[in-house]
């Protein structure tokens, strides 16, 4: 098709904005998909994504739309991933664009993600075109969206179109503005080749399928290409553009979306970001942007029983395939056994991976509290990153420990100012900003330990707020913090997979939760068992968890006093002697119920 007749565009929004459901009416709309076929979230084609209704997995379309200027235009449409999580990943579909669609709830306004969306958009010279999504329902409020747009957004209202993505009204509008207001691609066919990877899949029977923009020059079938990030080459097997489905085609050109299948074994060698070449005519460069993912959530992955552990290195194998920012590495437990310590992109990509193990492979599996990956100097000058709290130095070699940051955004009703504030408070946040968007939104700017949110901080936020407060974070560097190891100890003996590194001043609190939790799961023995927190030598928490009790002077009917002491004093030597010989079984109902009072605490 001719390059004029070429629109790349995206959709960004924030959660639950109607972003899945607006790609549909497009879909239905265009025709691309017989109606018979037709179902909600048609992009969407992972089950977890269904089910929680968001977009884990990025996805491609081209949608053939005829305009009313009586002129057919290929709409190259690149869905993206809806989480923070998952923002480089964002990034890199949006530099495939020459545009994107700003979608706002009517109801909801401009929230948290709103912002950043539209950040990671100017920050890529893109045209965006607002758009006002559920304008169907009661409670839309279009005129206060219209007012945000231009105020906060500081973009033009009057180009915002109007819609409902559940109906269908309005939709055809927003097709005409993407073939108005965004332009087309370049023509630097002439040029060497040059494309964007914004995803790759793995395709059990062609390996990796790599989704790409094509920005100069063209690629066809038995070409021989070249990955500037791994610098391997391989032989073009198939190239195409995307339907529902893959449909083959001779050639991609400049300003084309579309697939090439080279016999690549794993994702990992097509990473997002990086750029195509050809072998025998290379590009000198490089397109700018690319960067290896960072894993910032670490943790350890244990299968319950032991005789799964086979299964669940084949299972994280398989994944790893799929997702190449899947990092992990075999480690062993005294209390757990064999497993892998595993490294994450957030708390959704570790919800996801984990689910995906237990649903897909069959394994019942245990993850360990998560971590963040903390700095430590020590007093010789060297500077070493730790993921694992059994990694923690001794303290007497510490100059000092750094721990990493964010800037969370958060956007909320003016009503729940307060306990919002003593929130972010509670959690070691620095407010950087306090803005008032209208007389009845405020917009939040605090700076967060990246380890006090990973736990509870969301749930909590929607709770105190009512589910109306928003909320959107970017990493900030490295900032020095008072960090301390906080062991557990059953009956004396440290129970390597329940450590974990806190702040000082958190320490103690989270140190009697999980001794509380410890006492109530903990089965009674024969002797005393005491559970104890400590920091080093110093012991912070204590539980204790009673003797089952034989009541060895039952069968003394009267007599001397002294028979019964005799008999208790008996008794108590026993247990002391048990207490020195005996082993306390820790249930793994113990460990979940510890993961889960780290995750309320």
């Amino acid at each position: 098709m001719r390059r004029d007749r070429i629109r790349n565009f995206s959709i960004i929004a924030h959660i639950d904005h109607g972003k899945s459901t607006l790609a549909d009416r497009m879909i239905e709309i265009t025709g691309a998909v017989p109606d018979r076929s037709l179902k909600d979230q048609l992009l969407d084609t992972m089950d977890i994504e269904r089910e929680r209704g968001i977009t884990i997995k990025s996805n491609a379309i081209a949608l053939d739309y005829e305009a009313e200027d009586g002129e057919t235009y290929c709409l190259n449409l690149i869905d993206t991933p809806g989480h923070v999580d998952f923002t480089y990943e964002v990034s890199r579909a949006l530099a495939a664009c020459e545009g994107v669609l700003l979608l706002i709830d009517a109801t909801q306004g401009v929230q948290a993600q709103t912002v950043s969306n539209l950040y990671l958009a100017l920050e890529q010279e893109l045209t965006v075109i607002p758009v006002i999504n559920k304008i169907d329902l009661p409670a839309a409020d279009v005129d206060r969206v219209h007012d945000q747009i231009e105020s906060e957004l500081g973009l033009d209202p009057f180009d915002a179109v109007e819609c409902s993505a559940k109906t269908g009204q309005g939709v055809e509008a927003i097709l005409e503005a993407i073939v108005a207001l965004i332009p087309p691609p370049a023509d630097k066919v002439d040029l060497p080749l040059r494309a964007l990877i914004f995803d790759s899949q793995y395709d059990e029977y062609r390996g990796v399928v790599i989704h790409c923009r094509v920005f100069e020059g063209e690629v066809n079938k038995g070409d021989m290409i070249k990955l500037f990030g791994t610098d391997r080459e391989y032989r073009v097997e198939e190239t195409g553009i995307f339907r529902i489905s893959r449909i083959a085609r001779k050639t991609l050109s400049a300003g084309e979306v579309g697939y090439v299948i080279a016999g690549i074994k794993t994702v990992g060698n097509a990473r997002v970001g990086d750029t195509m070449t050809l072998a025998e005519n290379p590009a000198t460069e490089p397109l700018a942007g690319y960067r290896d993912a960072q894993s910032v959530v670490f943790s350890s992955i244990y299968p319950v029983d032991a005789v799964d552990y086979e299964d669940l290195t084949l299972g994280l194998e398989k994944l790893k395939l799929n997702d190449a920012s899947l990092l992990y590495e075999k480690e062993s437990s005294a209390s757990l056994g064999f497993g892998f310590r595993c490294g994450f992109l957030g708390l959704l990509h570790l919800e996801v991976v984990q689910e995906r193990v237990e649903r897909e492979y069959g394994i019942s599996i245990i993850t360990t509290a998560p971590t963040v990956r903390y700095r430590i100097t020590h007093r010789t000058g060297a500077v070493v990153e730790i993921k694992n709290p059994l990694d923690y130095p001794d303290p007497s070699v510490i100059d000092f420990t750094e721990e990493p940051y964010i800037r969370a955004d958060i956007i909320l009703p003016e009503r729940y100012l307060g306990p919002v504030i003593a929130l972010c408070i509670q959690n070691r946040g620095m407010n950087q900003k306090m803005h008032y968007m209208d007389p009845r939104n405020v917009e939040l700017r605090y700076d967060l330990p990246l380890a006090e949110i990973l736990y509870e901080f969301y749930d909590r936020l929607k709770s105190v707020s009512q589910g109306y407060a928003s909320f959107a974070y970017e990493p900030l560097e490295y900032q020095k913090a008072d960090l301390v190891k906080v062991d557990i100890l059953v009956n004396k003996e440290r129970v390597d997979a329940l450590s974990f590194l806190s702040h000082r001043d958190r320490a103690v609190a989270r140190g009697r939760l999980i001794c509380a939790q410890l006492k109530k799961t903990i089965h009674r023995h024969l002797f005393k068992v005491p559970i104890q927190a400590a920091i080093g030598g110093n012991v912070i928490a204590r539980e204790t968890i009673s003797a089952m009790r034989k009541d060895v002077t039952a069968k003394c009917y009267g007599g001397d006093i002294s028979r019964k002491r005799k008999l208790l004093e008996k008794q108590k030597k026993g247990k002391k002697r048990m207490k020195m010989v005996g082993s306390v079984e820790i249930p793994q109902e113990a460990f979940l119920s510890v993961l889960k009072t780290s995750k309320e605490d």
